[in-house]
């Protein structure tokens, strides 16, 4: 169709942007008189000099530093060699103030080898904070002996609320230094390196000094630590690479999205879901995970119009599987309860929200229900079935009968597997969990009955062939994922098994060839519709 068409050339409008948009961020154009040897206008390395460094990391309660009182020095690498990539542990004292909820910030310096920092004219630095503040994680008991994970519960934990941001600790501080000998053009400095970039005239030149830069995207909350009153050390691992310019811009890019999220609202928890798809992730496959995403958002917002166009024309549920239309809405209604209990990213949770209506919406359409109002209470009305479609709901029921002496006797032992052996934060968050787990092991067996359907009337002329298409390339995509990225066990199988099933269907569209008679997923049959253009 033509809207189909426009949402085609808009998606590659788009990634041709977003090409462009990248290719000025990670390449910037050169001083052209460095070529020729001119100094004028052009901004030289400092490293070019090979000086001789010292990184020193200090640590304080005060956001600024005027001189070496009330500060500690954590770490000390006197013969400093910014090629050389190493990750060292040190035990840092955290003050009382720190304890009360107080901040502590880590304030890294790069100078001359002996001389120290604020004795140093050369010197450069950048300050970052080692605590954040976040509600802690709720804790998880065995339901039945009422056994904790950690047996003992600190009395000043009783006494929060389990909503009260408390602070921790960022067990990481993740360095980096540029050590391209690129020289800028002064004219057209690169507007988010220049905030990094401290500037020295040296005789007729003007030379930066090394771009230090501290990976804020590192700092994961896997890795954040709760600090308590009575904690008086804390472990930092501080990890030092070299990092190219292009890769340097790309980060301060990155890192300032992060932030915009946050400011926007978006929780330490919801900003660490994007911080793991560019730290968790290789530059090269995250280049093929951005251009396989946009297809997948493509194919998924091309199966969620065809699909509601689909459900919307609907009249007849002929040879349609009612049981499976129910099951897809209650599992996708589960998947979203479980991601709210589990506090997942509002990226994952709103897209889970909207599908549970959308399938919501088709129970209703499929059911034949209408809700009349009689005051404020709703009264259910369902309408009624044709012969044609009492025989599917035969042939439905049958294959519901027989899947149900294997699927129940599953769910309901690994429900009690897990309420024995797992420990959860309430019987709510166990029940979600037996569900959600149900749904992921065993649900595509709810996919059959639609099979047996299929196999029984002998067509699959009723089906949502163009939705179930491009379900069917996303299918294909997420298998693409299931390498690439880090996800649980249950969801990798999850997207391997609905291939099977897809595959089975196309058998089945390959073994029952289309009957021009019969009736189309509208209620509707080709030959009806030469009539109605002759008459």
């Amino acid at each position: 169709s033509s809207f189909t068409s426009l949402v085609v050339g808009v998606f590659a409008v788009y990634v041709a942007h977003t090409c462009w948009v990248m290719y000025g961020i990670v390449y910037t154009r050169p001083c052209p008189a460095a070529a020729d040897g001119a100094a004028g206008g052009c901004v030289w390395p400092y490293l070019a000099r090979r000086p001789k460094l010292q990184l020193s990391v200090y640590t304080t309660t005060r956001s600024s530093i005027g001189a070496e009182s009330n500060i500690d020095l954590v770490l000390n690498v006197e013969d400093f060699d910014i090629e050389s990539k190493f990750e060292r542990t040190v035990n840092v004292s955290v003050p009382k103030k720190t304890r009360n909820n107080g901040t502590l910030y880590a304030f890294v310096f790069l100078h001359h080898a002996g001389i120290l920092p604020w004795h140093d004219g050369k010197q450069v630095h950048i300050v970052s904070p080692l605590t954040t503040y976040m509600v802690p994680k709720p804790e998880e008991i065995n339901l039945l002996t009422g056994e904790s994970a950690t047996q003992q519960i600190e009395a000043e934990k009783q006494t929060n609320a389990l909503d009260e941001p408390v602070s921790h600790w960022r067990s990481r501080l993740t360095l980096n230094v540029m050590v391209e000998d690129f020289v800028f053009d002064g004219s057209s400095l690169p507007a988010d390196v220049h905030r990094y970039m401290k500037m020295v005239q040296l005789g007729k030149t003007v030379h930066y000094l090394p771009i230090l830069f501290i990976d804020q995207l590192s700092n994961r909350v896997k890795d954040l630590m709760v600090i308590n009153r009575s904690t008086t050390e804390l472990p930092l691992t501080v990890s030092y690479d070299k990092i190219s310019l292009g890769k340097l811009r790309f980060w301060i890019h990155m890192q300032d999205a992060v932030y915009s999220l946050q400011q926007f609202g978006f929780s330490e928890k919801d900003a660490d879901e994007v911080k793991g798809i560019f730290v968790d992730t290789n530059l090269y496959f995250l280049a093929l995970t951005f251009f396989v995403a946009a297809f997948h958002l493509l194919f998924d917002f091309l199966a969620f119009k065809n699909d509601i166009s689909f459900w919307k024309k609907k009249r007849s549920m002929i040879g349609m599987s009612t049981k499976a239309v129910l099951w897809r809405c209650f599992s996708t209604v589960v998947i979203f309860l479980f991601l709210l209990d589990e506090q997942t990213s509002l990226l994952v949770l709103i897209p889970a929200g909207v599908g549970a209506l959308i399938e919501l919406w088709k129970v209703k359409k499929a059911l034949k229900m209408t809700i009349r109002w009689q005051g404020l209470r709703p009264k259910f009305q369902f309408g009624a079935y044709n012969d044609s479609e009492k025989k599917t709901e035969e042939y439905d029921a049958q294959a519901m009968k027989y899947l149900s002496y294997l699927l129940y006797p599953l769910c309901i032992g690994g429900a009690g597997y897990s309420l024995l052996n797992v420990k959860y934060k309430s019987w709510y968050s166990w029940l979600i969990n037996s569900f959600v787990n149900g749904v992921y092991a065993f649900g595509f067996l709810f996919m059959l009955p639609q099979l047996f359907v299929n196999y029984k009337m002998k067509s699959v002329a009723h089906l949502p062939w163009k939705a179930f298409t491009y379900k069917a390339f996303n299918t294909f995509i997420d298998d693409i994922f299931a390498f690439i990225i880090t996800m649980p066990t249950s969801h990798r199988l999850a997207c391997f098994r609905d291939d099977v099933v897809f595959l089975v269907y196309l058998y089945q569209r390959w073994l029952y060839p289309v009957d021009k008679s019969r009736v189309n997923e509208y209620g509707e049959s080709y030959e009806e519709k030469l009539k109605k253009k002759s008459s």
